[in-house]
């Protein structure tokens, strides 16, 4: 399915030219979102998406449990790209791939810790309603630190921010799971 908008193959000025040629080298490919949207903006909104991967560094949780967090609201949300760049991000961590696939089954399966299950609960609840109910908050509250509910917050909210983008302007996966596979 095309874009939104038709992908920019070759890019006006300097940083946007550095940027597809970072990125080619990263994944062997110019990413989608990068040619579509970024590209059509000041450099400054581009950086600040990449301001994000280096302040998801910050995190104090578990990078298991940040990308599980990620991978469950591009689910919810349908945003393939995100999807499958969680996926690839994954892969390269050498995180257990059936983790992510059994995510449609995180509150049942063996796989999951009652924490990852209760963190998944409460940014389902926040994703799909909009909303948290005092119960699910109590339990994370449990399991989580007041930082590391902030952060789980932010991981919602950012994630959304790269969905949000991805699905207003039909951009679908760039197959980084293939291409992770490959190297």
């Amino acid at each position: 399915m095309d874009t939104l908008l038709p992908p920019i193959e070759k890019p006006a000025g300097l940083i946007m030219k550095l940027a597809y040629f970072f990125t080619r080298r990263q994944f062997g490919k110019v990413l989608m979102p990068l040619k579509v949207h970024s590209v059509r903006l000041p450099a400054a909104f581009g950086m600040f998406y990449g301001k994000v991967s280096q302040l998801d560094k910050k995190l104090t949780l578990r990078a298991e449990t940040a990308l599980l967090i990620r991978v469950q609201v591009a689910r919810i949300n349908i945003c393939l790209f995100c999807m499958d760049a969680s996926r690839r991000a994954a892969i390269d961590a050498s995180m257990r791939e059936d983790k992510f696939d059994a995510l449609d089954q995180y509150s049942t399966s063996a796989l999951f810790t009652e924490a990852e299950r209760v963190a998944l609960d409460y940014v389902t609840l926040l994703t799909k309603e909009k909303r948290v109910d005092p119960d699910t908050f109590a339990r994370l509250s449990r399991h989580y630190s007041e930082r590391e509910i902030c952060e789980i917050v932010w991981l919602v909210g950012s994630e959304h921010l790269y969905n949000m983008t991805n699905i207003a302007l039909n951009i679908h996966s760039d197959m980084l799971c293939d291409l992770s596979k490959r190297r």
